[in-house]
């Protein structure tokens, strides 16, 4: 028997209500990290100071490594490297190591090299990007060990890279000279065979197969860069081959105690404005945001963040949006900025791929925005705890909702550095953020003037 219909009151509304988008503060996070006054002249000193000379003759080829990393002022100390080395007598040229990015061709390493300002008119030397390597052996598991032609062929290698924690595990030795050679040097192939087995094959081969690169290639020093939470050159080390193994781990851990973080332990939204390769190998770095999101991995302990809504692609990544799944929501510029071919290409490699799944999208970053509050799990918007950033690289401001100011105020290191104000939208579109405004020091900012 069917229930008699009600004519006597009207159908409910279920639209769900938008939560009001909170006024935000500036903060500011103070740093006590040494930061070097003249890097390019500590580069040059600790070349000069190794026992480089010793191992190579005058006139010898020297292959430097440079990744594609966005290590700070990285024209300038290739400059310098390769000017020193010429100064030394020898030989030197760029080999491009950075396993699969760029696509995985020649020219994508070359285009990802000249976006840094790393170019051969501008270095003063020539840069080899051809993905041609050679089988030198085979790792613990029957794996080809995969390495570069052209720096296996020089006299000498210079493995130059900056050390700082893994974006997707934590080990003795994670990002740093020994990933340079068993990954980057690996080129397409060799960062194919070391991502293999997943995270535990990673942790176990990164120092395995560069331990082996060390012994059977011309490696002929290491030259470690460590940066500071203000994205700048903290310290140069050279190690000699026979002690980057052993050494590298206490560079980690020196490292870690100065990368840049969020300052809160639980968030319900946070803005992200760019997500890219420049910032992040993982567009995001999960050591921020606390998320891992690889299979049958747990996210990291800190910090717990219930939406993650991501603004927009930097324009250096080449349309590379690996770490798009970190975010819960994104916008309908960052969707359409996505190119799938190095997406793919990077994810097929690592064996990482949930990283690589495109969230839902939003027209607007208005929208985009909206829907994070709608869905944060909260009723009340006092109490919203909202933060805003540039991206995970560049964390020196940030900007709070009013739910996050007794924190801000209590925690050390923080200062407000101005009232609650409504969130900026650009002139040209009401419902962009104006990401450039907020964060005049970043490299949002920098590329418009």
């Amino acid at each position: 028997m069917s229930l008699p219909r009600r004519h006597d009151s009207p159908a409910p509304d279920l639209t769900p209500a938008m939560m009001p988008l909170p006024p935000v503060a500036r903060i500011r996070q103070a740093t006590r990290h040494p930061a070097l006054n003249d890097p390019t002249g500590e580069l040059a000193r600790v070349l000069r100071a190794s026992r480089l000379s010793e191992r190579l003759p005058r006139g010898a080829s020297v292959a430097l490594t440079v990744g594609s990393r966005g290590i700070h002022g990285l024209p300038q100390l290739v400059t310098a490297a390769v000017t020193t080395l010429k100064e030394m007598g020898f030989a030197p040229f760029v080999v491009a190591a950075m396993g699969s990015h760029g696509g995985g061709t020649a020219e994508g390493q070359r285009a990802l090299l000249a976006q840094l300002g790393v170019t051969e008119s501008t270095i003063g030397c020539p840069i080899r990007a051809e993905m041609e390597t050679l089988e030198l052996g085979r790792n613990r598991f029957g794996l080809p060990i995969y390495f570069d032609r052209h720096a296996y062929n020089a006299d000498g290698i210079i493995v130059f890279n900056r050390i700082k924690p893994h974006t997707s595990f934590t080990g003795t030795h994670e990002s740093g000279l020994l990933k340079m050679l068993a990954v980057g040097l690996g080129k397409r192939q060799g960062a194919a065979q070391v991502h293999q087995l997943g995270l535990p094959g990673l942790k176990v081969l990164i120092p395995e197969v560069g331990a082996f690169l060390i012994e059977h290639a011309p490696v002929a020093l290491g030259v470690a860069v460590l940066e500071n939470a203000d994205d700048r050159v903290a310290q140069i080390v050279a190690l000699e081959p026979e002690a980057i193994v052993a050494q590298e781990p206490a560079l980690l851990e020196r490292a870690r105690e100065m990368m840049a973080r969020l300052p809160f332990d639980q968030l319900d939204v946070l803005i992200v404005g760019e997500l890219g390769k420049n910032y992040s190998g993982t567009g995001m770095d999960p050591n921020v945001i606390g998320r891992q999101r690889i299979e049958t991995m747990p996210d990291l302990p800190r910090p717990v963040i219930t939406r993650i809504v991501t603004l927009g692609l930097s324009v250096e990544t080449h349309g590379n949006a690996l770490g798009v799944g970190l975010a819960d929501l994104i916008t309908r510029r960052l969707a359409e900025a996505i190119d799938p071919t190095p997406m793919r290409v990077n994810s097929l490699t690592t064996n990482f791929l949930t990283r690589a799944r495109v969230p839902i999208d939003l027209p607007t970053d208005r929208d985009a925005i909206q829907a994070g509050l709608d869905t944060c799990w909260k009723l009340d918007p006092a109490e919203v705890r909202l933060a805003l950033i540039p991206n995970t690289l560049e964390l020196s401001t940030l900007w709070i909702s009013p739910a996050l100011a007794d924190d801000a105020d209590r925690l050390p290191g923080l200062s407000r550095e101005t009232d609650f104000t409504p969130l900026p939208w650009t002139s040209a579109d009401p419902d962009r953020l104006d990401l450039a405004r907020l964060f005049p020091e970043s490299l949002i900012a920098r590329r418009k003037t």
